[in-house]
C-alpha cells in the first residue's frame, strides 16, 4: 500500500523541524559566548573543533558541515514564507548567520546559489526587489566572509588549490615543515611524507584516485568491498603512499563513492536515481523547499559519506519519503476548487 500524507502535514513537520533547529542554533550561540568569555578563544565562534580538543562553533562529533546542511533547510523554511513575520526575519537571519560561522565552504557557496535561485526562479517579489535584495544579502555575504576566520578557510583552500598551484612546479606552503599537498600532487605523486598535508579538497582528490585504482585492482564492481570494509584497504594504500598515520581511517568523504566501493554499482545507481527522483519532483511541484533539500543532499554528497552516519540516514530518509510522499492530486484538487 503506498504511503502518502497531505501538504498539511508536510508544514507542520518542516515547522516543527524547523523551530527545533533554531532552539539548537540559540543553544551553541550561548555555549560559544560562555566559553569565548572564559578563554578568550574566538574560535568558540566558528567550526568545529578537534577530538582531543573541543574548541569549534559546534562538537566534532556534530561535524559543522553536517549541522551547516540541517540549519539551512530550517532557514528556507522561514525564508520563503510568502508573508513573513517580524519573527521569521529575525529568525532568518539568526540561521543564516550561524551557517556562515559554521565556515562550510560546500554548504556556504550551495547556501548562496539556492538563495539566488529562489530570488530568480520563484520569488514573487518585483525584480526591482530582487535587485535590491540581492545587492544587501551579497553585502552581508562579503561582510561575513571578510570575518578572519572565514576568510582564512576559504584563502586557504583556494591557495593551495589555485591554478598555478595545480602544476608539478607548485610552491609549498611550509609551516613548520609542513607541506600543503595540491591538487596536482594529490592525483599524480607517487608518493609522499609523514610532513604532507592534505587541505580538503585535495584529500577528497585523493580519495578519489585511491578509489578508482582500487576498481582496477579489486573485483569490486558489482558487489563492492562490503559495508565499511574499504577501510582496511584505504589503510595499505595509506602505508603504500607513506602518507601521515591515520590518513587512511578516513572514509571516502564522498558518498557517491562510499557506496561504489562498498555496495557496487547497483547501490552507487540507486542513490543517483533516488536524488533524481527527488529533484525531477521537486521541480515538477515547484516546491522550493523540496528543491532546496535535494540541491543540499546532491552537493553535501560530494565531500561527505553522510549515509555512513546515522544521523545522515535518519535525516535523508525521513525527509527524502516526506517530501516525495505528498499527494500532489490532493493539492491539485483544492487549488482547483
Amino acid at each position: 500500500m503506498k504511503i502518502q500524507i497531505s501538504k498539511s502535514q508536510k508544514d507542520k513537520l518542516l515547522k516543527y523541524y524547523s523551530y527545533s533547529m533554531v532552539i539548537l542554533v540559540v543553544v551553541f550561540l550561548l555555549r560559544a559566548i560562555i566559553r569565548y568569555a572564559i578563554n578568550q578563544d574566538s574560535r568558540a565562534f566558528f567550526y568545529h573543533g578537534e577530538d582531543y580538543n573541543d574548541f569549534g562553533l559546534v562538537p566534532k562529533l556534530l561535524n559543522a558541515i553536517h549541522v551547516s546542511v540541517f540549519v539551512a533547510l530550517a532557514f528556507f523554511y522561514f525564508f520563503t514564507k510568502e508573508i513573513k513575520s517580524k519573527i521569521d526575519i529575525i529568525l532568518s537571519f539568526l540561521l543564516a548567520a550561524f551557517i556562515v560561522l559554521l565556515s562550510s565552504k560546500n554548504v556556504i557557496l550551495v547556501f548562496i546559489f539556492l538563495i539566488l535561485i529562489y530570488y530568480f526562479y520563484y520569488s514573487k517579489a518585483s525584480h526591482k526587489m530582487r535587485l535590491r535584495n540581492l545587492i544587501i544579502f551579497g553585502g552581508i555575504i562579503v561582510i561575513g566572509l571578510s570575518f578572519g576566520k572565514i576568510k582564512q578557510r576559504f584563502q586557504e583552500e583556494f591557495r593551495n588549490n589555485a591554478p598555478n598551484s595545480l602544476s608539478p612546479n607548485v610552491t609549498s606552503t611550509l609551516e613548520n615543515g609542513v607541506h600543503n599537498i595540491s591538487i596536482y600532487e594529490a592525483w599524480n605523486n607517487e608518493t609522499f611524507s609523514p610532513n604532507d598535508f592534505f587541505p580538503g579538497t585535495a584529500f577528497r582528490v585523493y580519495q578519489a584516485r585511491v578509489f578508482f585504482e582500487l576498481l582496477k585492482e579489486e573485483p569490486i564492481f558489482l558487489n563492492g568491498f562490503g559495508l565499511n570494509a574499504s577501510t582496511e584497504k584505504l589503510i595499505e594504500k595509506e602505508k603504500k603512499y607513506n602518507l601521515y598515520n591515520g590518513y587512511g581511517t578516513f572514509n571516502f568523504h564522498n558518498q557517491y563513492i562510499q557506496n561504489f566501493a562498498e555496495i557496487g554499482v547497483v547501490g552507487f545507481l540507486l542513490l543517483v536515481i533516488m536524488l533524481f527522483i527527488s529533484l525531477k519532483n521537486a521541480i515538477n511541484n515547484k516546491d522550493f523547499i523540496h528543491f532546496s533539500f535535494t540541491i543540499l543532499m546532491i552537493s553535501l554528497f560530494l565531500t561527505e559519506s553522510f549515509l555512513w552516519r546515522q544521523r545522515g540516514v535518519v535525516f535523508f530518509t525521513l525527509l527524502f519519503c516526506i517530501f516525495n510522499s505528498i499527494n500532489h492530486k490532493e493539492i491539485s484538487n483544492t487549488e482547483t476548487k
